[in-house]
């Protein structure tokens, strides 16, 4: 983080504070004036989302925690446990590398699929009685049509 920066970041939150200061002071104000009822319900409102902004970041520690150790697990060696983390670019390049032998292997797996099906139509069509022209006779159509009915 640059020094500029750094300070920028640091009169935002110092404007943040001051803001935060002066509603609280106008909303204190106010508060003596609210009736019983009023200020019953927003302590029990109060006390409800302190309640549940404290299980939020419970749950967040949880996952964070949860997701470091899956993160871990995954990249075997990491900065932090010694070794120089050359691990990771070594596993995004066999990543890309499976994916990309995945393709080919699929590109060509669906090549040798269609030679074969043309291949059986084709010793079909030459071994069979009727010379390959009968098929494009439309009077051969019309004998199909009625021979299956």
């Amino acid at each position: 983080m640059t020094n500029s920066t750094s300070r920028n970041s640091a009169q935002i939150a110092a404007v943040e504070s001051r803001l935060g200061l002066r509603l609280a002071a106008r909303l204190s104000e106010g508060a003596d004036q609210l009736p019983h009822d009023v200020t019953e319900r927003l302590r029990f409102a109060r006390g409800l989302a302190l309640s549940r902004m404290s299980q939020t970041a419970q749950s967040t520690v949880n996952m964070v925690g949860a997701n470091a150790g899956g993160v871990a697990s995954i990249m075997l060696g990491s900065r932090g446990a010694g070794g120089p983390g050359w691990w990771r670019p070594a596993a995004s390049l066999l990543q890309v590398l499976a994916l990309a032998g995945g393709l080919f292997l699929i590109g060509h797996l669906h090549a040798q699929a269609q030679i074969s099906a043309a291949a059986e139509i084709d010793t079909a069509l030459l071994s069979d009685d009727l010379p390959p022209e009968a098929y494009n006779d439309p009077g051969f159509v019309e004998f199909l049509k009625t021979s299956s009915d």
